[in-house]
């Protein structure tokens, strides 16, 4: 199945993280919020290799690897690395593209170059088998 031309395909998301997710002290956000995107794109994937919204079944890994901060762009992204009769494994990658600098005033943000990876982890994305199949 390595020549399986819909491994590989990749699906990416930007979103603003507002204030309001602000959860902890230094305006920190919770990991979740990125675990929330992870979600999103993979549904993507499975509209696009399945033509279903699929099921997001569970993590095999995640690894929370720096903050994630109110003023940030986030950028959540999905590659498809095995495909199964009925599941696919996802590599989900979550960086800080840009972030709020404060210290500079109070609506300063940078481009962060190279950007910071923050959350990893290993998805299992399921969809529904050909019509009539259990």
């Amino acid at each position: 199945m390595s020549d399986d031309p819909r491994l590989g395909l990749t699906v990416t998301h930007r979103r603003y993280v507002p204030y309001a997710a602000a959860h902890y002290g230094g305006d920190l956000v919770d990991g979740a919020y990125a675990l929330g995107m992870f979600g999103d794109v993979a549904t993507e994937v499975a509209i696009v290799l399945d033509g279903d919204e699929g099921l997001l079944a569970g993590y095999t890994e995640v690894r929370f690897l720096g903050p994630i901060r109110a003023g940030d762009v986030l950028e959540a992204t999905a590659e498809v690395v095995r495909i199964g009769r009925r599941s696919r494994e996802l590599r989900c990658t979550a960086r800080v593209v840009a972030r709020a600098q404060p210290e500079r005033g109070p609506s300063a943000a940078g481009v962060l170059d190279p950007p910071q990876t923050v959350v990893e982890a290993t998805a299992t994305l399921v969809v529904p088998g050909p019509a009539g199949t259990p």
